[in-house]
């Protein structure tokens, strides 16, 4: 029997693939490994369920075994593969042997938590990056049986988005960060200002240029100790402070890997024969773009390639939206440091254009009104992967 085309991870990465595959009339066999659910569900949805009050179970467009059916593969849930060995073509999953003809590493990226948490608030402190967490979360939320206090540690686009999400949702949200202004890496600090002002006027406590000291147990309550001797006390707790492509596995069988993810090649393939990458996990010709755009643009271009056509991924300029509704951000953060932001526009309604030395556009930032520029922008920025 041919060993089957395996694919580790079953996100919006996994699954995209297999869809992309099945799309091209590739009808190999096909085996799905995930550590989680296997759940077939919107990542982008995670950050806005909160608001809608959806339970997690709104959340997923299918089970795992519904999707396993519909889409004709082999889906192993909850299963965690502890080696990779890359000249037998097998992966050891506890005392198993699983050969396979082509390997697919979609493993994502997982929440950093930069600090120590007591073990006795490990039920109190969460990240959400996936259905399985969100379903933590929701039942944490729902066992308080009224609005939660919930701090929040981070400024970045999963911070921000789950402040709006859960405000909106009727809770009371305080943001700790120790940035001067919200989405540091997206906005230049006067668009970032412009933000946090729409936060506390919803009603949020913004806790800028602050780090986290100390976390402890107080009674039902969590008492967040601040660097500058300040205390603010929250029934849970959310850290937000950044993902880390998952390559321990990679880099464990001799893969080639760096800081933004395993190493990949336009085709999406990695230094080992046979095997490939994609997704949060995968660092594309020294791109790592972890947002949906350029995931789906990899999963078709993969598809291809493993259907027999190699194909090179290319990316746009493709901005990306911010989901908070109390101010609508769009941002296309330059690939490197600019020379100059031109900032324009009054209020909240702002305009940032990122220049390099010679004025030539290579990113921009908007807020409020000014979003409806975003596509007119878009046409005149540099691809991000050309």
């Amino acid at each position: 029997m041919t060993a089957p085309l395996t694919i580790i991870g079953s996100g919006m990465a996994g699954l995209g693939l297999v869809r992309q595959l099945r799309a091209l009339k590739d009808d190999r066999p096909i085996t799905v490994i995930t550590a989680d659910s296997g759940d077939d569900y919107s990542k982008p949805l995670l950050s806005t369920g909160f608001a809608k009050r959806l339970p997690p179970e709104r959340l997923a467009s299918q089970s795992a075994l519904a999707a396993a059916e519909r889409l004709g593969v082999v889906m192993r849930t909850h299963t965690r593969v502890d080696a990779i060995d890359v000249p037998a073509r097998t992966l050891q999953i506890g005392a198993e042997r699983l050969p396979w003809d082509e390997l697919v590493l979609a493993t994502g990226a997982s929440p950093a938590r930069p600090f120590a948490v007591p073990p006795e608030l490990d039920e109190r402190i969460f990240s959400i990056n996936d259905l399985d967490d969100y379903r933590a979360f929701h039942a944490a939320l729902e066992a308080l049986g009224r609005p939660a206090r919930v701090a929040i540690v981070g400024f970045g686009l999963v911070g921000c988005e789950f402040a709006n999400d859960l405000t909106a949702g009727g809770h009371r949200v305080a943001l700790v960060a120790p940035e001067v202004a919200p989405l540091p890496r997206l906005l230049p600090a006067p668009l970032g200002r412009a933000l946090g002002e729409a936060f506390r006027e919803a009603g949020m406590t913004l806790h800028a240029g602050r780090t986290l000291a100390s976390l402890a147990a107080e009674g039902a309550a969590v008492a967040v100790h601040l660097d500058d001797g300040s205390r603010l006390d929250a029934d849970l707790v959310l850290v937000a402070t950044g993902l880390r492509p998952r390559t321990a596995l990679a880099e464990a069988a001799g893969l080639a890997v760096g800081a933004a993810g395993i190493r990949v090649d336009r085709t999406l393939a990695t230094s080992a024969p046979g095997i490939h990458a994609l997704g949060d996990v995968a660092c594309v010709d020294g791109v790592n773009a972890m947002f949906v755009q350029p995931l789906q643009a990899s999963a078709k271009a993969l598809a291809r390639t493993l259907a027999g056509t190699p194909t090179a991924v290319a990316y746009g300029a493709w901005p990306v939206l911010v989901k908070t509704p109390l101010l609508p951000v769009v941002a296309l953060p330059p690939a490197e440091p600019p020379a100059r932001w031109r900032i324009e526009g009054e209020g909240r309604d702002l305009v940032a254009l990122a220049e390099d030395a010679a004025e030539r556009l290579i990113g921009f930032a908007l807020t409020g009104r000014c979003v409806r520029r975003k596509v007119e922008l878009a046409r005149a920025a540099p691809p991000l992967l050309g």
